[in-house]
């Protein structure tokens, strides 16, 4: 069971006022596929920075153009992510603030403008 999916159909659910009366509740939430980039671990060993991302799009053409966008999306997430993964020093955990400022704005600048809210699921260095 994804409980993902199951947050994403309670949170529409409560948007549309508790799922009672009107049509069905609008689903917001595109899930993208995990960004992983290489770092260098203590030692010298490498490892891997993998970050679990979504969208939450209330705006019904912005999240067309975002489905739309996706391919762009996850190239702009992966340039970012291996960006800050090399900015990554042997040993730190990675500075997940720094990291979604840097998210959303590839986000809005990939989408031509603001309105998609950028989530953050796991940032995970192994």
């Amino acid at each position: 069971m994804d409980r993902r999916a199951l947050l994403g159909l309670k949170h529409a659910a409560r948007k549309t006022g508790g799922g009672g009366g009107g049509g069905a509740p609008q689903n917001s939430y595109m899930r993208l596929p995990t960004i992983t980039a290489n770092v260098v671990r203590s030692g010298g060993r490498r490892g891997v920075m993998t970050v679990e991302t979504g969208l939450d799009t209330p705006d019904a053409a912005l999240r067309t153009r975002a489905a739309q966008s996706a391919p762009r999306l996850r190239a702009a997430y992966a340039a970012v992510v291996q960006a800050s993964a090399n900015a990554l020093l042997p040993g730190a955990p990675p500075d997940v603030e720094r990291l979604v400022v840097q998210l959303q704005a590839a986000t809005d600048r990939t989408l031509g403008r603001a309105g998609a809210r950028l989530l953050i699921g796991t940032v995970m260095v192994v």
